[in-house]
């Protein structure tokens, strides 16, 4: 089982892939970014060019485009820096004026500060309710006293007349030892 446990956890690491670029939502607001500095476009109809080139772009969200940013590739052709890689961005997303993206490392964040907050509170609850021993000797217990008589015993726990007890299955004690 151990085995089997560590194997799924081993080829879940190496199989994931990091994105290159991101998508960040902050209230009304998109930013997308690039893996590398270039150019974007939002839009194919708009043809809507910006012609800056820059790593993330901020734009108010109105509906959902679809945006690409090209960038050359330096790595793989140094030489001839015509070959540009489109990154495509498909963005869809409800935004609002107070909603913000809860990040993974944030909500991990929340809840480890939780955690501690409440071993915090646990300790402290238990400094000030743990029973501390007197400081000096112990007293001497005081001596009894002699009280007023028991009780008379009721008539309502008196033993049954054996002449009038019924004799029936469920009527009689039985005393085994």
């Amino acid at each position: 089982m151990d085995v089997r446990l560590v194997l799924a956890v081993a080829l879940l690491f190496i199989v994931t892939v990091t994105a290159q670029g991101n998508v960040e939502f902050w209230r009304t607001t998109v930013t997308l970014t690039c893996p590398k500095e270039g150019t974007w476009t939002l839009d194919e109809k708009d043809k809507s060019d910006i012609e800056e080139k820059t790593k993330e772009y901020q734009y108010e969200i109105k509906r959902n485009p679809l945006s690409y940013c090209e960038y050359n590739d330096d790595s793989e052709n140094p030489v001839n820096p015509e070959p540009k890689i489109k990154y495509f961005f498909y963005v869809k997303g409800k935004v609002c004026e107070n909603c913000f993206e809860l990040e993974g490392t944030l909500f991990l964040l929340i809840i480890i500060v939780d955690v501690i907050g409440t071993a915090i509170v646990m300790i402290a609850i238990y400094k000030c309710a743990k029973k501390k021993a007197p400081s000096g000797p112990a007293r001497p217990k005081a001596t009894s006293r002699s009280g007023p008589a028991p009780p008379t015993p009721s008539r309502d726990y008196e033993q049954l007349n054996p002449h009038t007890r019924s004799l029936e299955t469920y009527s009689v004690v039985n005393r085994t030892g």
